[in-house]
Protein backbone atom coordinates (compact mmCIF):
# COMPACT_ATOMS: atom_id res chain seq x y z
CA UNK A 1 0.00 0.00 0.00
CA UNK A 2 1.28 3.45 -0.82
CA UNK A 3 2.40 5.91 1.82
CA UNK A 4 -0.35 8.32 2.78
CA UNK A 5 0.67 11.82 1.73
CA UNK A 6 -2.62 13.59 1.04
CA UNK A 7 -4.96 15.16 3.57
CA UNK A 8 -8.73 15.31 3.38
CA UNK A 9 -10.54 17.64 5.76
CA UNK A 10 -14.23 17.42 6.54
CA UNK A 11 -16.65 18.91 9.00
CA UNK A 12 -19.21 16.83 10.87
CA UNK A 13 -21.84 17.52 13.46
CA UNK A 14 -21.49 16.37 17.05
CA UNK A 15 -23.85 13.41 16.54
CA UNK A 16 -21.99 12.31 13.40
CA UNK A 17 -18.65 12.55 15.20
CA UNK A 18 -19.95 10.51 18.13
CA UNK A 19 -21.29 7.87 15.74
CA UNK A 20 -17.98 7.67 13.86
CA UNK A 21 -16.05 7.44 17.13
CA UNK A 22 -18.30 4.66 18.42
CA UNK A 23 -18.04 2.70 15.17
CA UNK A 24 -14.28 3.10 14.97
CA UNK A 25 -13.95 1.98 18.58
CA UNK A 26 -16.15 -1.05 17.87
CA UNK A 27 -13.92 -2.06 14.96
CA UNK A 28 -10.69 -1.40 16.83
CA UNK A 29 -9.50 1.29 14.47
CA UNK A 30 -8.89 5.01 14.66
CA UNK A 31 -11.60 7.37 13.49
CA UNK A 32 -9.35 8.37 10.61
CA UNK A 33 -8.79 4.77 9.50
CA UNK A 34 -12.48 3.93 9.92
CA UNK A 35 -13.64 6.91 7.84
CA UNK A 36 -10.96 6.31 5.19
CA UNK A 37 -11.90 2.61 4.85
CA UNK A 38 -15.65 3.26 4.84
CA UNK A 39 -15.39 6.11 2.33
CA UNK A 40 -13.08 4.13 0.05
CA UNK A 41 -15.43 1.13 0.08
CA UNK A 42 -18.45 3.36 -0.60
CA UNK A 43 -16.64 5.07 -3.50
CA UNK A 44 -15.66 1.71 -5.02
CA UNK A 45 -19.26 0.49 -4.69
CA UNK A 46 -20.66 3.62 -6.37
CA UNK A 47 -18.26 3.26 -9.29
CA UNK A 48 -18.78 -0.50 -9.60
CA UNK A 49 -22.54 0.05 -9.87
CA UNK A 50 -21.86 2.20 -12.91
CA UNK A 51 -19.46 -0.20 -14.62
CA UNK A 52 -20.61 -3.73 -13.90
CA UNK A 53 -23.93 -5.52 -13.91
CA UNK A 54 -24.81 -9.19 -13.97
CA UNK A 55 -27.53 -10.75 -16.08
CA UNK A 56 -28.91 -14.25 -16.34
CA UNK A 57 -28.84 -15.99 -19.73
CA UNK A 58 -32.37 -14.92 -20.73
CA UNK A 59 -31.86 -11.30 -19.65
CA UNK A 60 -28.49 -11.23 -21.43
CA UNK A 61 -30.09 -12.40 -24.67
CA UNK A 62 -32.75 -9.66 -24.42
CA UNK A 63 -30.08 -7.06 -23.64
CA UNK A 64 -27.88 -8.21 -26.53
CA UNK A 65 -30.84 -8.10 -28.95
CA UNK A 66 -31.75 -4.61 -27.77
CA UNK A 67 -28.20 -3.43 -28.46
CA UNK A 68 -28.40 -4.80 -31.99
CA UNK A 69 -31.71 -3.06 -32.84
CA UNK A 70 -31.56 0.29 -34.64
CA UNK A 71 -32.27 3.31 -32.47
CA UNK A 72 -35.77 4.81 -32.42
CA UNK A 73 -37.13 8.19 -31.44
CA UNK A 74 -39.06 8.06 -28.18
CA UNK A 75 -41.86 10.63 -27.95
CA UNK A 76 -40.79 13.53 -25.72
CA UNK A 77 -37.37 12.10 -24.87
CA UNK A 78 -35.37 14.55 -27.01
CA UNK A 79 -37.26 17.48 -25.44
CA UNK A 80 -36.71 16.09 -21.95
CA UNK A 81 -32.98 15.64 -22.48
CA UNK A 82 -32.44 19.07 -24.04
CA UNK A 83 -34.69 21.12 -21.75
CA UNK A 84 -33.02 23.27 -19.09
CA UNK A 85 -33.01 21.73 -15.63
CA UNK A 86 -33.91 23.34 -12.33
CA UNK A 87 -31.14 22.48 -9.89
CA UNK A 88 -32.74 24.18 -6.89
Amino acid sequence: MSKKAERLHLRVGAEQKALLQAASHATGSSVSAFVRNAATKAAADVLADRRTFLLGEEAWQAFDEALDRPSQDVAGLRKLLTAPTDLN
